[in-house]
């Protein structure tokens, strides 16, 4: 969710999500496509389009129409890991040594040290307390050789500097031995492969040489002597000089050991994903005492780290939201977002934020009718592709014209991005229509819910779907599978009510199929000023329950809309 392409003060930022609304119509989708556009060019590259739904056919065939790629599918803005500051402690390889660790975590003022292979892999985390164990269990004289501990961690542990051997290399077997003091003690305290710490005594050097000491550390800065020198390449010992006296050096080199051997393993690890949901991950820390948690890639990939502390800085996500402002049809969590602009042809619904906002509403047929003359204010072309988008928008949401939401500027709008987009408005309208209304293959519920809204007026919850058709023979199919479909449907949506427009486009009528206790009742009451519009009796023979006719009604949105509405208030 971070835009993170270029460079300067804007390279970090949070993309802004432009979305329409649950189960997405071709205004909701091409209508946040050419906003998403338009931002992008005016403001940022920031802004990105989303779905909150899957497409319907309509859909799907106007964006293959124009070349233009889905919009990926948002299922949720709730606050995620990611949208809090992750805490960029950077992670050392798994050899480094104790004292190293240490001393990061010392300058980084952070009690956490996360180890990360050469990929990128979170292999474990040390903390303090774990350096702090690590080294009140120091006195295991094999803890060097049983860790594999590299030279080069003992070489800076010890601030040593190199007499004779390969650098490279790292301890296998043997003990450490502290202060040989003659030949009398070779057999007692010297083994084969043993790191022998001795001072400037010649015999103590070659006592160690001659037993198959694996690393010799000579203390104090003492000069070795040549002859020593030559023994100990010949028999392949590593020798070190360190200006500290026996007693420091064996205490330092305890801490050469590599940070692997004492950290809690990625198996072991409570660790979270970026998109993990924020308030899962506190109620997960509330049973914990860890202080510190790392983040990582669905592949492991170590991402930072986060803390308590850090849930108070929550950036929230950032909407714009297009065709829509009721809470019912806004994608899940938008409570949680911040939302910066509303654009929108509907009612004003019962959306509310915390703060003023930009909310452009206006009386016409189709959002993208609203984004075309943001388009125009700002001065800017639409691309072909774009254009086509928006006209289609225009077309399935004013059904060609014939929809009572038209007006004089849906038209005017219709008319230009005809032009820019080089298409006829009537035979993309004809194409359109004619991918929608296709049911092959199709499932009452997804013919149901391809474009569905639901709603809340006086306590009551309903639902409204709609399909538009351009053949009589198409409607009456759809008709006939949604008749024993429509009350699954409210069950499950869990609706007090719900009604579904099947509109002729030719005729501008629609049949209107509902369930639910007092649905009956609301539709003859929200018509009863039109008799003519409700039929007494069934329109169907022995399938006519549930279903009336509605001459001239074909607009859910101006024209059954509020006359539910408007009829819940007074009833």
């Amino acid at each position: 969710m971070y835009y993170t392409e270029g460079n300067g003060p804007e390279q970090n930022r949070k993309k802004v999500i432009v979305i329409g609304h649950t189960n997405p119509d071709t205004d909701s989708i091409c209508s946040a496509i050419a906003y998403a556009q338009l931002k992008k060019e005016t403001e940022g590259p920031w802004f990105q389009a989303y779905r909150n739904g899957e497409l319907n056919l309509e859909t799907n065939y106007v964006l293959k129409r124009f070349g233009v790629d889905v919009p990926p599918l948002c299922h949720d803005v709730y606050a995620e890991v990611q949208d809090i500051d992750i805490r960029p402690v950077e992670g050392v390889p798994p050899e480094t040594s104790l004292r190293k660790a240490w001393e990061l975590m010392r300058d980084m003022e952070a009690d956490t040290q996360p180890i990360v292979a050469e990929d990128g892999t979170l292999m474990g985390i040390c903390t303090l307390g774990d350096l702090a164990m690590a080294n009140m269990d120091s006195l295991d004289p094999y803890a060097l050789s049983e860790d594999s501990t590299p030279y080069k961690n003992i070489i800076a542990a010890l601030n040593a500097s190199v007499v004779c051997g390969d650098p490279e290399g790292c301890c296998k077997k043997g003990k450490i031995v502290v202060g040989v003091a003659g030949p009398e003690l070779r057999e007692s305290q010297i083994e084969n492969g043993d790191i022998v710490l001795v001072g400037n005594r010649y015999e103590a050097q070659l006592c160690a040489i001659e037993m198959g000491a694996s690393l010799i550390v000579v203390c104090n800065g003492a000069e070795v002597a040549r002859i020593i020198h030559k023994l100990a390449e010949e028999n392949g010992c590593m020798m070190i000089s360190t200006p500290y006296d026996p007693f420091a050096a064996t205490v330092l080199i305890q801490q050469a050991v590599p940070i692997s051997a004492h950290m809690t393993p990625f198996d072991k690890l409570l660790k979270f994903l970026p998109t993990e949901p924020l308030e899962d991950v506190e109620e997960t820390m509330k049973s914990v005492r860890h202080r510190y948690f790392p983040i990582c890639s669905t592949r492991g990939k170590y991402l930072g780290l986060i803390s308590r502390r850090n849930l108070l800085n929550l950036k929230r996500k950032q909407l714009i939201l297009v065709d829509h402002n009721e809470k019912s049809q806004c994608v899940d969590g938008w409570e949680e977002a911040e939302i910066l602009e509303i654009i929108d042809h509907h009612r004003i619904g019962n959306l509310q934020t915390a703060g003023p906002i930009r909310f452009t509403n206006r009386p016409v047929g189709c959002t993208a009718t609203i984004i075309w003359q943001f388009y125009q204010n700002k001065g800017v072309t639409p691309t072909p592709q774009i254009a086509g988008l928006l006209l289609a928008a225009i077309l399935s949401d004013t059904l060609a014209f014939r929809s009572p939401t038209c007006t004089l500027a849906d038209e005017d709008a219709a008319e230009a991005l005809s032009s820019i987009a080089g298409v006829s408005a009537e035979e993309l309208a004809a194409e359109m229509f004619a991918a929608g209304e296709d049911l092959t293959g199709r499932s009452a519920k997804d013919v149901f819910f391809a474009d569905f809204k639901r709603f809340t007026q006086s306590d009551k919850s309903f639902g409204v779907g709609q399909a538009s058709y351009m053949s009589r023979e198409n409607l009456e199919h759809a008709k006939s599978l949604l008749q024993d479909y429509i009350q699954e449907a409210r069950e499950k949506s869990g609706l007090d009510m719900i009604f579904f427009m099947l509109t002729n486009i030719q005729d501008t009528s629609s049949v209107l199929l509902y369930d639910g206790e007092d649905a009956e009742a609301l539709v003859k009451e929200a018509f009863a000023g039109d008799r003519e519009r409700v039929e007494e009796k069934p329109v169907i023979p022995e399938k006519s329950e549930h279903v009336v006719s509605l001459p001239g009604v074909i607009s859910r949105k101006k024209q059954l809309i509020p006359a539910l509405v408007n009829t819940l208030r007074r009833m």
